[in-house]
């Protein structure tokens, strides 16, 4: 359990302030306490929004061949800005979580009220617990996920939950996932891809299609 579950974000100063619809750009959110790195693909209209998060070693992009930029770059056309969140402490769970709220805070800054948490691996654990105090927030994906720091679930209801796993992970069993789905409440999902280890590149196809299916449920119905 962390001993501060009450996380809450950061004040900030971005910059740059303003970006062309749809064009990958880089915004620094300046604190009191360091820089939290972004990548902003903002929509031109649209309230909705994804936040990505990596792993413990942070950095953006994200798993299966740099999916968060690849989908995030889909989304954006059609109205869905994305945000993609590096950490200031990558590893240190409790300032992760203050990370991704100050990514949310920002994200709500431009207008956006429905957001989703996508995080890999230990990211899973950040943005399941990112989303408790988040109202904005209506669904989190945790792909390759760790169990450690992620506390109950069942205060996430009623939102969509997603669970990603290779069957073949050489860092974090599927078995987490599988436990993850059980110590959820509905709705939730649980997706195992064969042969697919940690970093999910061997099932990339999959995951995109998978994934861009799951996102659409959440952000576009």
């Amino acid at each position: 359990m962390l001993e501060n579950t009450n996380l809450l974000p950061l004040s900030f100063r971005a910059e740059p302030e303003h970006t062309e619809a749809c064009t990958p750009v880089r915004v620094d959110l300046h604190t009191d306490v360091g820089r939290v790195e972004t990548r902003l693909q903002r929509a031109e209209h649209g309230t909705k929004a994804i936040l990505w998060v990596f792993g413990a070693g942070g950095g953006l992009g994200g798993p299966a061949g740099g999916i968060y930029a690849r989908l995030g770059a889909q989304f954006c056309t059609r109205g869905v800005s994305s945000l993609e969140v590096d950490y200031r402490r990558p590893g240190v769970l409790t300032s992760c979580i203050q990370d991704t709220r100050t990514g949310i805070a920002y994200l709500r800054e431009l207008g956006n009220d429905r957001i989703v948490l996508v995080g890999h691996s230990f990211g899973g654990a950040v943005v399941l617990r990112s989303a408790e105090e988040e109202p904005a927030v209506v669904a989190v994906a945790a792909l390759s996920s760790q169990t450690a720091g992620v506390g109950s679930l069942r205060v996430l209801a009623p939102r969509p939950l997603l669970f990603v796993h290779g069957e073949a992970d050489e860092v974090l069993p599927p078995v987490l996932s599988r436990e993850l789905h059980a110590r959820a409440t509905a709705p939730r999902k649980l997706i195992l891809y064969p042969q697919c280890r940690h970093g999910l590149d061997q099932c990339r196809a999959a995951l995109d299609r998978d994934l861009t299916a799951w996102l659409e449920l959440a952000l576009l119905d």
